[in-house]
């Protein structure tokens, strides 16, 4: 077992359930900055990757990232929960795209098997 492939997994799986959490609760400022710490640190995993979807993961993960940093901003700063709850989607949608990709990379990887 690789367990490098699992922290990154976990992480990617996290960020994706994190912000998921959050659209569910809609109202806790605590799972969106949750939610924002997990992709940060996911997007820090994703830049050492030399996969054959590295580059569509990363920008992904970025995408992911430049909705949550203002949803927090909108939440915690401004109290404006409805924008903070649109760029949450946002997010969990970018989180779903990076999370295909990984299945997919993981599919490729399967020769261990």
């Amino acid at each position: 077992m690789d367990f490098g492939k699992v922290i990154y997994v976990f992480f990617s799986l996290m960020s994706l359930t994190s912000v998921g959490g959050y659209i569910y609760d809609k109202t806790s400022s605590v799972l969106l900055f949750l939610a924002l710490g997990v992709n940060l640190i996911s997007t820090v995993l994703k830049i050492g990757v030399k996969n054959l979807l590295s580059a569509e993961l990363f920008a992904a993960s970025l995408v992911a990232d430049l909705h949550l940093i203002p949803a927090t901003y909108y939440e915690v700063v401004k109290h404006e929960s409805n924008t903070a709850l649109a760029l949450a989607i946002g997010a969990f949608l970018a989180n779903i795209i990076s999370f295909v990709f990984v299945a997919i990379e993981l599919s490729k990887d399967s020769d261990e098997f």
